[in-house]
């Protein structure tokens, strides 16, 4: 796959090159050396301590590329090409402590923006080993990446990115699509069946008419907690135009169609039985082309346990646990002019899956 250009991402490169995102120590660092005219020809290498799949070295190499160098004579002067860099791909398998990116020339250069770099892999290596995770264990069912509304807006670019070099078929925003110039996807939400005074056949007729000719039609059936019934209702009054619906019923309730069941406590939120009861019901009724997407609570613990007993379900939509855990990078200085320099219990890791960076 073939690297994102530095102007994808939108930098802010005056701020970047200044140091405005850096912590202050690698700023002060770049000062002191340029201040004593000290120009030590380092190897930085970057690792991480966890199986994953590496996100956002794009990002990092795009960082290096557009704001390594130093400023002169009131203007700015690049160093990208005075330096040596490699580096792994987007979506490579990375095994514990295995060096992804290796940045080699004037620490000067550079000293100012380790803070960034490291911090786009840890995010988009964080999202990217989850979203894996979820796309394995539903066995090629569809994984929808809905968790936006779980973070902040300025990171949904990168985090729409990694997810679908992860195997997401579909992001709910247009931000999350934009690196690849797709579009957010999404059902009819409860706000529109709300503003239809909770009448989910009347929003989603409405939002049909309009829109079944530029997306798959997915209707959230669980407003009233009756998902057999509405989903029903929705198949009859939609016909052809209806893709899908979806069940997101609250973890706190338990579905009118399972209200009878012995053990309540088992039965809460989305489950296996709930999808049977609603797959049984539309198959009966002639709907079969109807899909049944699930959300709400879902990671690939919960998929695993769906697809183990057999869940008669479509697609999967996944918000949160996407976002859950941590994958941190570390970067070393481990040689200086030539001469092995490594803090104690850190050393030289060379990697020959490292391509060279133009």
């Amino acid at each position: 796959m073939a690297r994102l250009p530095p102007e994808t991402f939108r930098l802010p490169v005056a701020r970047m090159r200044e140091g405005y995102y850096t912590d202050q120590y690698f700023n002060l660092t770049r000062e002191l050396l340029e201040a004593e005219d000290r120009h030590p020809r380092v190897l930085m290498q970057a690792f991480q301590k966890e199986e994953a799949i590496l996100g956002g070295i794009d990002e990092a190499i795009a960082i290096v590329k557009q704001c390594a160098g130093r400023h002169v004579d009131g203007g700015w002067e690049d160093g990208w090409d005075e330096l040596d860099v490699r580096a792994l791909n987007e979506g490579d398998e990375v095994a514990p402590f295995e060096t992804v990116l290796t940045i080699e020339g004037d620490y000067s250069l550079f000293a100012h923006l380790e803070t960034c770099y490291l911090g786009c892999m840890a995010r988009r290596t964080l999202v990217m080993r989850n979203v894996r995770a979820v796309v394995q264990a539903a066995h090629g069912k569809p994984i929808l990446f809905f968790p936006a509304r779980h973070d902040h807006w300025l990171v949904q670019t990168g985090d729409g990115w990694a997810a679908h070099v992860a195997g997401a078929i579909g992001v709910s925003t247009d931000a999350q699509a934009s690196w690849w110039g797709g579009r957010g996807v999404g059902t009819v939400p409860h706000a529109l069946i709300a503003a239809y005074g909770g009448d989910t056949v009347a929003a989603a007729r409405a939002f049909a008419d309009r829109y079944h000719a530029d997306t798959n039609i997915t209707v959230l059936v669980d407003f009233e907690n009756d998902s057999v019934r509405t989903a029903l209702e929705v198949a009859e009054a939609l016909g052809e135009d209806l893709w899908g619906v979806r069940l997101d019923t609250s973890e706190r309730l338990v579905d009118e169609a399972l209200r009878d069941e012995p053990h309540p406590a088992l039965h809460h939120g989305v489950t296996p039985l709930l999808a049977r009861r609603v797959r049984d019901a539309l198959d009966s009724a002639g709907y079969e082309h109807v899909r049944i997407v699930v959300s709400g609570g879902f990671d690939a613990e919960k998929i695993t346990r769906f697809e183990a007993e057999g869940t008669p379900v479509d697609a999967y939509g996944v918000g949160s646990s996407l976002l859950h855990g941590q994958n941190d990078f570390t970067a070393d200085v481990v040689r200086v002019d030539g001469r092995p320099v490594a803090k104690v219990g850190r050393h030289e890791r060379p990697n020959p899956r490292l391509d060279v960076v133009t």
